[in-house]
């Protein structure tokens, strides 16, 4: 049993999505589990739907819901070759339930709206994927993923609830591949025990594909994306970047704590608690190699991992009545930090001052120094940048961070940060 996850990018054409027919084909030897997102942009125009529905622009969201509509219909029309196909119908039905929303007045939060909403966008790209895949030749069996993943109703990051999905997927899943060895399933998605629908938050589908890996013992995941895999640095920020043939499971979580744009921790941990392989490789070219990242990878073969966060803001915390920063205005701190939902991305302290990075937001960051203003100085520095090295050497942070200011450093065994200006 193998799972392979294809994100909204691997969709966005016709000849993308033949392509991905191409990849299943290629790997249809045994059993497949198959994610899939939504295709393109069409999480992004679904949002719209539920902002203009919330805002009580009814008439808006209804013609977008149209527009998103007839786009999918004729990608459907164009893969079939006819408009008679069963599968009309069950996209009709499935527009029939979001324009039941729409036709309600608001009365509960917007995350629960968003979610009703947005989930539609996996419905329709798995269900108009498995008509073509059976078309061609493809045998496969479509799942309603709603009818398998058990959560909470934390809506728009809802949690799972493992046991219960486990039993689902043994009762709804597995006898699926008695009759094809292909079965199709929706990433992002599930629903709760009153069958609501809700979203699994940042990077749900990967996560979704993560899950079924885990309670399907599968011996791999795949996840296919418009790179060739997993990269030292980023490619649009540095030059010379090089690729990373494998890497542990533990390094890929540092990057992503520091803010590279890679895989999710909350995806690697279900997949490194049965020591499953997490595959990252090109749909556009599935020949390449691409990454391996499993459990146990020297790190002093890895290149230099650069991670660099633009818009940050340094701030610097005294104590008015110059009392030294322990544990206790320490603690204070950081629980007005949590309060007013500011992640910290650097840390520093001296003896009457306290020093950190975080995303610029302007908001947060006044609400942050009305609360910190009865006990504290405060001064902040903006438009910086922080850069993170791993696995770094000496020329390497000589040459990018030349003729550039360094506002603040930190520096292990194997990792230095700077705030740079």
């Amino acid at each position: 049993m193998k799972v392979f996850k294809f994100g909204g990018a691997s969709l966005e054409t016709i000849e993308r999505i033949q392509q991905v027919g191409k990849i299943i084909e290629a790997n249809a030897s045994g059993k497949l589990l198959v994610v899939i997102s939504a295709m393109g942009k069409t999480t992004n125009e679904l949002e719209k739907v539920a902002q203009n529905y919330f805002m009580r622009k009814r008439e808006i969201a209804a013609q977008l819901l149209f527009n998103v509509e007839q786009q999918h219909k004729d990608i459907a029309a164009a893969l079939l070759g006819t408009k008679e196909h069963p599968l009309f119908t069950q996209l009709q039905q499935f527009f029939t339930e979001a324009e039941w929303t729409l036709g309600e007045k608001p009365h509960r939060n917007y995350d629960y709206y968003y979610d009703q909403l947005v989930g539609l966008g996996e419905l329709l790209s798995t269900a108009i994927v498995s008509a073509y895949f059976n078309q061609v030749g493809i045998q496969n069996t479509w799942v309603d993923v709603r009818d398998v993943f058990r959560t909470d109703d934390n809506f728009r990051d809802a949690n799972i609830n493992w046991e219960i999905t486990e039993l689902q997927v043994n009762q709804k899943v597995l006898p699926l591949f008695n009759t094809a060895n292909i079965v199709i399933a929706q990433g992002f998605i599930g629903s709760t025990d009153q069958n609501e629908s809700v979203t699994l938050g940042r990077e749900g589908s990967d996560f979704s594909a993560a899950v079924f890996a885990n309670l399907l013992n599968a011996e791999s995941q795949t996840i296919w994306k418009d790179v060739t895999g997993l990269k030292n640095a980023d490619p649009k920020l540095f030059p010379n970047t090089v690729d990373i043939p494998e890497i542990a499971y533990s390094e890929v979580i540092e990057m992503a704590y520091y803010g590279a744009q890679v895989i999710h921790p909350k995806t690697i941990k279900p997949l490194q608690n049965k020591q499953i392989p997490l595959y990252v490789k090109c749909f556009l070219d599935m020949h390449l190699p691409g990454t391996v990242i499993r459990q146990d990878v020297d790190g002093r073969k890895l290149p230099p991992i650069i991670v660099l966060k633009k818009n940050q803001v340094l701030i610097s915390i005294t104590s008015r009545d110059f009392s030294f920063i322990t544990e206790d205005k320490i603690s204070e701190i950081y629980e007005i930090f949590h309060d007013k939902k500011i992640k910290i991305n650097l840390t520093q302290n001296a003896a009457i001052t306290f020093s950190c990075s975080i995303d610029h937001n302007p908001e947060k960051i006044e609400l942050l120094i009305k609360a910190l203003h009865t006990g504290y100085r405060i001064n902040y520095d903006e438009g910086l940048e922080l850069l993170t090295v791993r696995h770094y050497q000496n020329g390497l942070i000589d040459e990018l961070t030349k003729n550039r200011k360094v506002l603040l450093e930190q520096r292990s065994a194997s990792t230095i940060q700077m705030v740079l200006k």
